[in-house]
């Protein structure tokens, strides 16, 4: 396992072809999760220890992938705070209860992951008896201290996360507590993770981008940063992923992690150029080009791959998630040609 394509390019080893997963791979987009969605909520799917299984190996079964990425959300650990967590339809998320005050953060319990998260654990513990035959790897995930506080301020998704810039520039006091409190909770869910058997660990931060470097440097950066040395006692790679983080690269580096996720803004040659060689990256595609005809996806895809050169630490993957209405037949013929393209003679 430990030789697999995708943790010898996390290790920044040679490998044989460039190793590819996919974000949200196991999802919307797939014909046999939406027919299990009819049966069951989200949450049920995530709370279901076998469902989760399930839902997991879907496109391990389907396509060629390098890596498995447990089935879970970043928002259920919130639940173990306090925070009242739904699933609409039509709306996303939405916390009932968001805390916007010294008084509502002070009150937010810090739990204990190992058992208000349990049924992720054991998901974990039921796909890597899967996985292990076929030898393939599997990630654990949590979203970023500033991702979840952007939920759990906002209540929910928000355009322009006013209510969150509001705690973090009026309320110094107060934020600062929340996210010491958020950074404590990811990196120990992380490392429960790893615990119950992931072999690599992902954390998100999808709405850091909202900041400007400056905030990022003085209100985000020490809690990320604090999240991924606590997940770090694990000793397995660790991949730092953000959206908008073109201006802050070396920031984000600097809070850590040994693989570097870059979205699509960012030309991924010229990223790995200013974040240097002590690190992997993972990326880079658009995920709305699996909607483009593949002669139009191709050049796409080749012209990030020739950029990097088959460089050792590439890991092939989108910017960020598939999107629900991608088609399956093209996602199976971008994970084979990837493999195909990049596959080194003997």
């Amino acid at each position: 396992m430990q030789n697999s394509r995708f943790l010898r390019a996390c290790r920044r080893e040679p490998v044989d072809a460039t190793p590819v997963w996919l974000m949200r791979q196991a999802g919307r987009y797939m014909p046999e999760y939406r027919e299990l969605r009819t049966k069951y909520s989200i949450l049920e799917l995530i709370k279901d220890p076998a469902l989760a299984c399930e839902v997991t190996m879907q496109p391990i079964h389907a396509f060629n992938l390098d890596a498995a990425i447990i089935f879970a959300d970043i928002l259920p650990p919130l639940e173990g705070m306090g925070l009242k967590l739904e699933f609409l339809k039509g709306e996303g998320p939405i916390i009932h209860n968001p805390v916007r005050t010294a008084k509502a953060i002070g009150q937010l319990v810090l739990p204990e992951p190992r058992e208000t998260l349990s049924f992720t654990l054991e998901a974990i513990k039921l796909v890597r008896k899967e996985l292990e035959p076929r030898g393939i790897p599997l990630i654990g995930f949590s979203g970023a201290p500033f991702t979840l506080a952007s939920y759990a301020v906002e209540g929910g998704a928000s355009k322009n996360r006013i209510e969150v810039k509001k705690l973090m520039w009026n309320e110094p006091v107060a934020w600062h507590s929340l996210m010491n409190k958020l950074a404590t909770l990811a990196g120990e869910y992380l490392l429960a993770q790893a615990e119950a058997g992931a072999q690599a660990l992902q954390l998100f931060d999808s709405w850091v981008g909202e900041l400007s470097p400056a905030d990022y440097e003085k209100f985000v950066l020490p809690y990320s940063k604090k999240a991924l040395e606590i997940a770090s006692k694990a000793g397995v790679p660790l991949i730092h992923f953000g959206t908008g983080t073109s201006g802050m690269l070396p920031l984000i580096q600097k809070a850590g992690g040994d693989v570097i996720g870059v979205d699509w803004r960012t030309n991924l040659a010229a990223a790995w150029d200013e974040l240097g060689d002590g690190v992997a990256v993972q990326g880079n595609l658009d995920p709305v080009a699996l909607f483009a005809g593949w002669d139009a996806l191709q050049p796409q895809v080749e012209k990030i791959l020739d950029s990097v050169k088959a460089k050792p630490g590439h890991i092939f993957n989108l910017g960020h998630g598939i999107l629900p209405e991608t088609p399956v037949d093209t996602v199976r013929r971008l994970i084979d040609f990837v493999h195909e393209y990049t596959q080194t003679k003997p």
